[in-house]
């Protein structure tokens, strides 16, 4: 057949365009990478921060408590006592993924507890003894050699275990109340420096207000938890209509036994803002898992360049949104053991540009208000000149352990994660968005996280929590002198 110069011609057009289709998403993705930087600012001598970088903070003394099981006891009764001797407050530290300031108090005495990690394993009745600084992708490794896995912990690997119980983390997986319906006991330094056990029968106040009470009642030491079986999981996912997923979610998930770990997710682009959402699950399998290979950690970094190219730009949200809701993704339909999806570190969504940082909201909103909450925040974020990056949705049953309680029914909880520029500017727009989601929050009858930036007033804050008065006044019934401290607390009492 003679091919004429028209035809030749439609096919170097084609031929253009299907090259431009691949090739500007690999130019953003060098953009990308090419407006980083792998410069960490660096924190004068006695300051410190938490994963906001917005609360740089001088302090007396950083200690960082010693990994022997047998000495950690006596030198924190001799921390006690400098810090009674010489006036000065104490703040508790981990990971320090918190964002309000709750790991530091000016001028006072900071305890790093990640070096105190030990762990051990009862195989018999499958309960985990754990440091409280130990990282949950510590345990999670541990754990492996065993064919255990976790029972209940945030999406990311990267916090520590008493950071979690202190702010109640809750997880993704299915009908689940918070981590603390997976703490079987743990023990507790005290004001005076005592060790006390605590669990639901034995010093059961402080259980339940220590779980949840953001480290002012004393020093978390050794934590026993739950643990499951770890198993082989494969990924499956549904692309619906936000009006429809909680009724996909009764139909895909809870009535779906195999379901073991689910999240749902918003669409953020300008296009379709807020009215595409997918509803994503693994699901048991008899299949073996793959193996990760290196090749599969380096696409760690192409993962992570994908979402920081949704900063700021709407081609970024469009292409993220259409790469993960796409079902040519290889990833789709493979099948993991649970450790590998849970062993998720923040270093895959990490913010290499020094004037901007990114901050996480979180509201939970029962199930009957569900859609009215999307529509009530809708108009909001949209006015809003912050850059939205993400909303995830995960649900929670109703705790019935923490006494500064959030799941205080069976609630959907909604994560936002927005980008904010280091300026006095976006730090006022983003306290006033805040408030504004908080409204919508209590007018659906819901509540919202304690673990982030303090730009809700106290006044508020006990409109969404009625007990915190007793809170805390319990915490100063075992505190009266108020030793354990921090920001959040200075705000909030």
């Amino acid at each position: 057949m003679r091919v004429t110069k028209k035809n030749k011609l439609f096919s170097f057009v084609i031929i253009v365009i299907v090259l431009g289709i691949i090739a500007f998403p690999i130019v953003h993705i060098l953009r990308t990478k090419w407006g980083e930087t792998d410069i960490h600012r660096t924190l004068p001598p006695h300051y410190v921060d938490d994963a906001s970088t917005l609360n740089p903070t001088k302090v007396d003394t950083i200690i960082a408590i010693p990994k022997d099981r047998s000495a950690i006891e006596n030198q924190l009764r001799q921390i006690l006592q400098y810090a009674n001797a010489k006036g000065l407050k104490i703040s508790v530290a981990g990971a320090r993924h918190s964002m309000g300031g709750h790991t530091m108090y000016p001028d006072g005495i900071v305890l790093n507890m990640l070096p105190y990690n030990h762990m051990e394993l009862d195989t018999v009745e499958n309960i985990l003894t754990v440091g409280s600084g130990a990282l949950w992708s510590d345990a999670i490794h541990y754990l492996d050699h065993y064919g255990k896995s976790i029972a209940v912990m945030q999406a990311f690997s990267s916090f520590s275990i008493g950071g979690s119980l202190s702010v109640n983390g809750h997880g993704w997986q299915k009908n689940s109340p918070p981590l603390a319906s997976s703490v079987l006991s743990f023990t507790l330094m005290n004001a005076k420096g005592q060790v006390l056990l605590c669990s639901r029968k034995e010093n059961s106040e402080l259980f339940h207000h220590v779980i949840g009470g953001y480290g002012l009642f004393g020093i978390i030491l050794d934590v026993k938890l739950k643990v499951v079986n770890n198993q082989s999981l494969k990924f499956h996912y549904i692309n619906l209509a936000p009006e429809n997923y909680t009724k996909y979610y009764k139909k895909y998930i809870l009535d779906n036994p195999k379901v073991d770990l689910v999240f749902g997710r918003l669409r953020v682009s300008n296009k379709n803002f807020l009215a595409e959402a997918t509803l994503n699950y693994f699901e048991q399998t008899a299949e073996q898992p793959i193996q990760l290979d290196q090749q599969n950690k380096k696409m760690e970094e192409t993962k992570r360049l994908i979402f920081r190219g949704s900063v700021n730009s709407e081609y970024g949200k469009r292409l993220r949104w259409d790469l993960e809701t796409s079902s040519a993704i290889p990833a789709r339909h493979l099948t993991f053991t649970r450790n590998e999806i849970m062993d998720s570190q923040v270093s895959l969504i990490e913010n290499k540009d020094t004037t901007s940082t990114d901050l996480l909201h979180e509201y939970f909103i029962p199930e009957r208000n569900f859609m009215k909450f999307i529509q009530d925040i809708k108009p909001i974020l949209l006015k809003s000149k912050l850059d939205l990056l993400n909303i995830t949705i995960r649900a929670v049953n109703r705790d019935d352990d923490a006494y500064l309680n959030y799941a205080q029914e069976d609630v959907f909880g909604f994560v936002l994660l927005f980008n904010q520029k280091k300026t006095a500017q976006q730090e006022v727009e983003m306290q006033t968005l805040t408030d504004l989601l908080v409204d919508a929050t209590i007018k659906n009858e819901g509540t919202y996280y304690l673990p982030y930036r303090l730009h809700i007033t106290k006044d508020k804050m006990r409109k969404v929590y009625p007990q915190a008065n007793s809170f805390f006044r319990t915490k100063t019934k075992y505190d009266p002198s108020e030793l354990f401290n921090n920001k959040f607390y200075r705000h909030y009492k």
